[in-house]
């Protein structure tokens, strides 16, 4: 869920002797922890690892949020299993599927982070700032997964065989930009990897500090900042689309990735149903797990067209995949991500230390 504010004593903090199976009401557990119209079925704070991984198997309203993620990380992993769609003729060389398998690794690591981060959330509000810290993270891992597929499959468009079956974009027409001539389309390809980096990056900040600043709009403010990410990485998608005359099959996936990414940003920012029904789906229905489902069916959508890319292709793409080009670039990323983590992880258990040891002297 990932709502509330910076750690503090409140409550929860001093329930650590409380039964394993107790769930709370949110006036029992720190303001901290809890989320707008959800009032029941808090874990409190002090849930020891067995007991967060117990959790996933009674009803408590993280236990939602838990499998709508890891579910769909299994079924995912059964998409993967998949032989990928190579091109017709010689089967291509290993590096040819490198942007695949680094997309992979970003939705991966998008799904277990969130369901971990859900599951262990109630280690104590401390843990709770860092698994959520974590999750950011991993969202931003994964815009930069899709831009290595995007960059390797789609940018830039082929044009239909020309005679002798030759699938060069050419020195003129649309597909000149894409095909690396002039200034604009060199710029680009040296700009675009770079910028969905350093996006990714702005993101996680932006998010990591809003569970401090803007208390009554952070779901707000998150949500507006993942539009950066999506914009810069759509770049090839929006080129092919509206400039190179891209296929009908990717403009069908593509509209469905964006309505369910903008279904899933609505459920996140609106809190509906649980707004107009305070109480009713504290266990299941609430809004967090909608938004879950349908930012996978959104991931689906885009796995789909990334696959009907990837059919299109020439054995030889028109630039060549390298391990530090694609694995090496998201390994790179998650260093500097961990840094950023693991920074506001540390002001969060440095925040509580001080509220406890204040509590202590007001006690």
């Amino acid at each position: 869920m990932g709502e509330g504010g910076p750690p503090g004593p409140g409550p929860g903090r001093r329930r650590r002797g409380r039964g394993p199976g107790r769930l709370l009401r949110a006036a029992e557990v720190p303001a901290s922890m809890t989320e707008r119209f959800i009032l029941s079925g808090y874990r409190g704070p002090g849930e020891s690892a067995a007991q967060c991984l117990a959790s996933a198997f009674r009803a408590t309203n993280e236990t939602g949020n838990f499998w709508t993620h890891f579910g769909a990380l299994l079924l995912f992993a059964v998409h993967c299993r998949q032989p990928p769609p190579g091109p017709e003729g010689p089967p291509p060389p290993p590096a040819f599927f490198y942007p695949l398998w680094s997309y992979c690794l970003g939705v991966g690591g998008l799904l277990a982070g969130s369901s971990l981060a859900h599951l262990f959330s109630a280690l104590s509000p401390e843990a709770r700032e860092l698994c959520f810290y974590i999750d950011y993270g991993t969202i931003s891992a994964y815009t930069v997964g899709a831009a290595l597929a995007y960059f390797y499959y789609i940018y830039p468009p082929r044009r239909a065989p020309g005679p002798g079956g030759n699938h060069s974009a050419g020195a003129g027409g649309p597909c000149a930009l894409a095909g690396g001539a002039g200034p604009l389309g060199a710029w680009f390809e040296a700009l675009y990897l770079p910028s969905a980096c350093l996006s990714a990056l702005l993101c996680t900040l932006a998010c990591c500090a809003s569970r401090r600043q803007w208390p009554r709009h952070r779901y707000l403010v998150r949500t507006l900042v993942f539009l950066l990410p999506f914009l810069v990485v759509s770049l090839p998608v929006f080129h092919k689309l509206w400039r190179a005359g891209g296929g009908q099959r990717t403009g069908a996936c593509f509209l469905r990735h964006c309505l369910w990414l903008l279904a899933s940003g609505l459920f996140n920012v609106s809190k509906i149903p649980e707004r107009f029904l305070p109480g009713r789906f504290d266990i299941w229905g609430h809004s967090h797990q909608w938004f879950h489902c349908c930012s996978f069916l959104s991931i689906l959508e885009e796995l789909r067209m990334i696959r009907a890319e990837i059919q299109e292709a020439q054995p030889a793409l028109p630039r060549e995949p390298t391990f530090l080009s694609t694995f090496g670039v998201m390994l790179l990323l998650l260093a500097l991500l961990a840094g950023i983590v693991a920074w506001f992880g540390l002001q969060a258990y440095r925040a509580g230390h001080r509220a406890g040891a204040a509590a202590a002297k007001g006690d």
